[in-house]
């Protein structure tokens, strides 16, 4: 059973997440998502809100492979928490080309701190390639519609938050 490592933070759950997540059951048995901890940031939702929310993403997006995707938090570096959950592979996603060059840097970066852990991309569909969980919320809180970016349980906490 090959098991996938999947950091974010997911503040919040896109359907440039989901998408990712439906294609990496395409390629692997299990994936672990796990969000990222930063004391010196402040997300929008918290660790058990995002949680939720990217498991009843999952459980609408899924219904089959929803019990092959685990959510856990981590506040170490990636590849030592992916380790310790298991996981043989990290996961990322690719939107163009500028993400392309930074995450090659953090694939370099992260193979030097753990040879054992391999990196693989999967390309965002087209339809979700211009999503990112900051301008969700950048919009969401300014009062735009990002009912196109965001699952249906995303959408309705987004508006129970920020009062819309």
């Amino acid at each position: 059973m090959t098991t996938a490592f999947y950091p974010g933070s997911f503040d919040p759950m896109t359907n440039g997440h989901l998408d990712v997540l439906v294609q990496s059951l395409n390629v692997v048995s299990r994936v672990i998502v796990a969000i990222g901890i930063h004391p010196g940031k402040t997300p929008l939702f918290s660790y058990d809100e995002r949680a939720e929310l990217i498991r009843h993403s999952l459980a609408d997006a899924l219904p089959g492979r929803a019990a092959d995707i685990d959510v856990v938090s981590f506040d170490n570096l990636a590849v030592d928490a992916a380790r310790a959950n298991g996981a043989t592979l990290l996961l990322r996603g690719l939107r163009d080309g500028t993400d392309l060059d930074y995450e090659m840097q953090m694939a370099g970066m992260n193979y030097q701190m753990a040879p054992d852990l391999q990196t693989i991309f999967l390309p965002a569909g087209t339809a979700s390639r211009p999503i990112t969980a900051t301008l969700v919320r950048q919009i969401a809180a300014m009062g735009g519609d990002v009912s196109a970016f965001v699952p249906p349980a995303v959408l309705a906490a987004l508006k129970s938050k920020l009062g819309r």
